[in-house]
């Protein structure tokens, strides 16, 4: 009936873009390469996790709340703790739902007025379990979406719910993802500004390095002193390879002379020669300035000038004494001047050339240790300056990255779905067999676990010992004898009982083979001996028979009890009752006994109690003992010995245990002696018995049916 009248389900469904897989509005800022399909589905759970926060249904229950409390067409019925409510009390959580609402904030519980409004949150339905229960999200295969359905009782409900979670979860990924846009921009501005004034510095500390030092470009100083020094080392060679030329050419020229032309020629030249060194030293002087201006065209017009003046003096020379007789030799001297004067230019030039050299180096020298330093400065600042190129890059990625809103967008509005198929009527079905099924099954693993004998076959099969009959369970109100026995028309019941014990007495009396003594026992107490031998006492008296019901029971004496007899065992096992008198009833005579702590052996001798008993044969046509149990061990077996035969009661709805067993095995031993069971209190018994007794295979005899 509960699933008859259960209300109908509804389903929306809504939809979000994520912006992981598709790219397309993202090419302005990302370059890279594809992310790998791990990092996306670690993504798109991420994100499903952060959808079900309890921040965001907090959000939703807000939402719900207020709107059915202020709208006339709410989504559900008030509950009974909305309906206690007064409308200032309604008012005031309004305006608290409302500023949880603007401040994005959960309900503190520990205070007892906004626990209370949880509670009533709990009670329209509209909690964050509840909601949760009924929300469920996934990805669309390996799509860009995340799909969210909700089921709910009302298709308005059910839309305004999804929407509202996209809504505020969308604004809740905004938020997070701008304020951590503006964190790192925030930090890498601090962080650029770190680095490019830590450039600056290392910049500036260059640059008072060089100017301290004097230094405008190494770099291009030392190559323009390496290129210099080359050319100083190369002119000096020349220079050399020309002394040695001139040197070697005058001393060629000296070899032609011999002393006395060369006095000759020294003497008529004295004036001449003096012009010609004065001439020769200006001209060394102009050299050495030349070559220490570096070249300098100025100085090399000089130069050139009194080369020309130098060589007109020597012409000079040549033409003064033309008619000497040693005019032959007078291009050799003047070859020789001219040499003389180079080789002067020559020799003078390699000192100066050496100094300059040595300049050069001393300066190229003095470049070395500022290399090192202005090198260990440059790849600070290089270093420096990549470093903040760097950041100022993420920078401007992160800058630009924080001015554009972010990609999730919800791309389907949730609308108010159609009912979804009913499945009551499978449900009823379900229901239905799903009782019946299990009730089957815990019938049948309590019958398959259940080991008490309940019938008659049962107990023959599990003890291997026949049953003589068996005897229904009656209620109190039927355990009056007499009436059942007197009564011609009894009822359905106690006429099966009445039936039952005849058969039973019938059997016995088959067992019996003449003999008069039977002793009923039991394996434990209160399984009903005692009545059963009262009414196997009232069934052979209706036979005619002349019956001695005996109670051997001393420790629970009932049938004295019952019958309130006025013989004792004792008494007639003493002699101080006599048989005849004894023998006087007619019908069933009872002997009680006195219920003292003693046994039958105790009261007299075994041979003397047989006497005794052997008397009451010869009166009485059957004799009933009833004894105690055998768990009273020797009280029992003592009217056991003395007895023709030995009937056995058992309780149904009872199973045999270990000490059972034992007493069974005993039973056994008796062999002829022991005749049978008795089935006692059996629960749905036939109305019509069919098989009166069963005898099951024993070892001595073949099996009987009966």
């Amino acid at each position: 009936m509960l699933t008859k009248h259960l209300p109908e389900s509804f389903t929306s469904k809504a939809r979000l873009a994520t912006g992981l897989v598709d790219q397309t509005e993202a090419q302005v800022l990302d370059s890279k390469l594809d992310p790998q399909e791990s990092k996306i589905n670690l993504e798109f759970a991420n994100l499903i996790q952060s959808i079900q926060l309890k921040k965001i249904f907090d959000q939703v229950s807000y939402l719900l709340i207020i709107h059915d409390f202020t709208n006339k067409d709410p989504f559900r019925k008030k509950s009974k703790l909305v309906n206690s409510l007064n409308k200032s009390a309604i008012d005031h959580a309004v305006a608290v739902y409302t500023q949880k609402y603007k401040q994005r904030a959960p309900l503190f519980l520990y205070d007892n007025d906004e626990k209370g409004m949880d509670e009533v949150i709990k009670s329209m339905g509209y909690d964050y379990e509840t909601l949760k229960n009924k929300v469920s999200i996934y990805r669309l295969s390996n799509s860009d979406f995340l799909d969210l359905d909700f089921d709910g009782d009302n298709p308005q409900f059910c839309a305004f719910v999804l929407n509202s979670l996209c809504s505020e979860f969308i604004t809740y990924y905004g938020e997070i993802v701008r304020e951590s846009h503006i964190k790192g921009v925030d930090f890498l501005e601090t962080l650029l500004v770190e680095k490019r004034d830590s450039m600056n510095a290392k910049m500036e500390v260059l640059k008072d390095y060089k100017i301290k030092n004097r230094v405008l470009n190494l770099n291009e100083q030392a190559k323009s002193i390496y290129a210099q020094i080359a050319d100083f080392e190369s002119r000096k060679e020349l220079t050399e390879k020309d002394v040695v030329a001139f040197a070697g050419a005058i001393k060629g020229i000296d070899n032609k002379f011999d002393p006395s032309d060369r006095s000759y020629i020294e003497s008529t030249f004295i004036k001449i020669n003096g012009e010609i060194m004065a001439t020769k030293d200006i001209l060394k002087h102009y050299t050495e300035a030349y070559i220490k201006s570096n070249y300098s065209p100025k100085v090399k017009v000089k130069i050139d000038s009194l080369q020309s003046v130098l060589t007109a003096q020597i012409t000079q020379l040549s033409d003064k004494y033309i008619v000497n007789p040693l005019s032959a030799k007078e291009s050799l001297v003047t070859q020789k001047l001219s040499l003389q004067v180079q080789l002067d230019i020559a020799q003078n030039s390699l000192s100066t050339l050496q100094d300059e050299i040595n300049k050069l180096n001393q300066r190229y020298d003095m470049l070395v240790p500022h290399e090192a330093v202005i090198q260990s400065y440059e790849t600070e600042v290089d270093i420096a300056s990549k470093e903040y190129i760097e950041i100022l890059q993420k920078y401007n990625q992160s800058t630009l990255e924080s001015n554009i809103t972010p990609r999730l967008k919800q791309i389907e509005l949730a609308m108010p779905g159609p009912a979804a198929p009913s499945k009551k009527k499978l449900l009823i079905a379900v229901s239905g067999i799903v009782p019946i099924v299990l009730y089957t099954i815990v019938l049948f693993i309590i019958f398959y676990l259940d080991d008490t004998l309940k019938t008659p076959t049962q107990l023959a099969d599990k003890t291997n010992i026949p049953v003589l009959g068996y005897l229904p369970l009656l209620g109190k109100a039927s355990l009056n004898l007499e009436a059942i026995w007197r009564s011609n028309n009894p009822k359905k019941e106690l006429q099966n009982y009445k039936d039952l014990l005849r058969s039973a007495r019938f059997e016995l009396e088959q067992e019996m083979h003449g003999n008069k003594i039977v002793t009923i026992t039991s394996i434990a107490e209160n399984e009903g001996k005692t009545f059963i031998a009262l009414s196997l006492a009232y069934a052979y008296a209706m036979a005619k028979k002349k019956v001695l019901l005996i109670d051997g029971n001393f420790d629970d004496s009932s049938a004295t009890e019952i019958t309130n007899a006025t013989f004792f065992i004792e008494d007639f096992i003493a002699g101080k009752t006599s048989i005849a008198a004894i023998s006087q009833e007619e019908g069933i005579t009872i002997l009680a006994n006195r219920g003292e702590d003693v046994s039958l052996f105790e009261i007299s001798t075994e041979e003397k109690v047989r006497e005794k008993l052997d008397l009451l044969k010869t009166v009485f046509d059957i004799i009933i003992i009833d004894a105690s149990s055998l768990d009273n061990l020797n009280k029992s077996k003592e009217w056991i010995v003395i007895a023709d035969k030995v009937l056995s009661v058992y309780q149904a709805n009872h199973s045999i245990t270990a000490a059972k067993d034992l007493q069974i095995n005993y039973l056994r031993g008796l062999d002829k002696k022991y005749i049978g069971w008795m089935l006692n209190k059996v629960i749905g018994h036939k109305s019509r018995l069919k098989t009166l007794i069963l005898w099951i295979r024993n070892p001595k005899k073949k099996r009987k049916e009966r």
